[in-house]
């Protein structure tokens, strides 16, 4: 059952993940904060930073899910 097609997640990604996009995208800061140690990081910090990178997640799934699956195309002919 397909939920999200490819150009709903690139969508998502454009626009939830990469907001605010001033001074810098969200998660990008967000990532270099738990990267430095995540020093004074809240609870709401770290949800933030699932809300803001689901998008990236489900990308990163739909290419390794499409890739397996080109992959078992290859090995059944």
């Amino acid at each position: 059952m397909k939920v999200f097609s490819i150009k709903t997640i690139l969508l998502l990604c454009l626009t939830l993940g990469l907001a605010p996009f001033f001074p810098e995208p969200h998660i990008w800061g967000k990532i270099k904060w738990i990267a430095g140690g995540a020093v004074g990081m809240q609870p709401m910090d770290w949800f933030d930073t699932i809300f803001h990178g689901f998008p990236w997640l489900l990308l990163i799934g739909f290419g390794i899910g499409t890739l397996i699956k080109k992959r078992q195309e290859v090995l059944n002919k």
